[in-house]
């Protein structure tokens, strides 16, 4: 009886229910992303998810500099451990060609493969979809050293 209740109630539920909460999940996500992202001066980022896992990627601001990004090495590779300033990845633009570097320690678990066939998502989405590696840090206290995003802005 009571499950044929909860899909009364479902089903009695306004159509316009379901986008308002997902508008406002979809807008707590992303504050809390902001909230957690972190920058160094060389322009990388990092995202510290709930699950301990780092996200790391360039900014917007190195995206704009280094122009149309043609080819990206993903040189570390799963498995790998890498230092804080260890070399993660190249990114081949038309401009130039830009080593990234590690702004935490921790072991590789993931590289974006999406870039080998569209390298342009970095310049496209560099701060979402063309993110670059995923690790699990050594230390996650690390993420707390780097900057803010009221502090990258200042210093862009």
């Amino acid at each position: 009886m009571a499950l044929r209740l909860t899909r009364q109630l479902v089903r009695a539920a306004p159509a316009s229910f379901a986008p308002r909460a997902t508008a406002a999940w979809t807008s707590l996500t992303f504050q809390r992303m902001y909230a957690t992202k972190r920058f160094t001066e060389d322009h990388e980022w990092v995202v510290l998810g709930d699950d301990g896992i780092a996200t790391i990627g360039i900014t917007d601001h190195a995206q704009s500099k280094l122009g149309e990004v043609v080819y990206v090495d993903l040189s570390a590779q799963p498995g790998e451990q890498v230092e804080s300033g260890g070399v993660l990845c190249s990114i081949e633009s038309v401009k130039a060609a830009s080593d990234v570097y590690a702004p935490i320690a921790g072991e590789v678990l993931e590289s974006n493969g999406e870039l080998n066939e569209s390298p342009e998502l970095i310049n496209s989405d560099p701060e979402t979809k063309g993110w670059l590696v995923k690790l699990r840090p050594t230390d996650a206290s690390e993420v707390d050293k780097l900057m803010d995003k009221d502090a990258y802005e200042k210093l862009i």
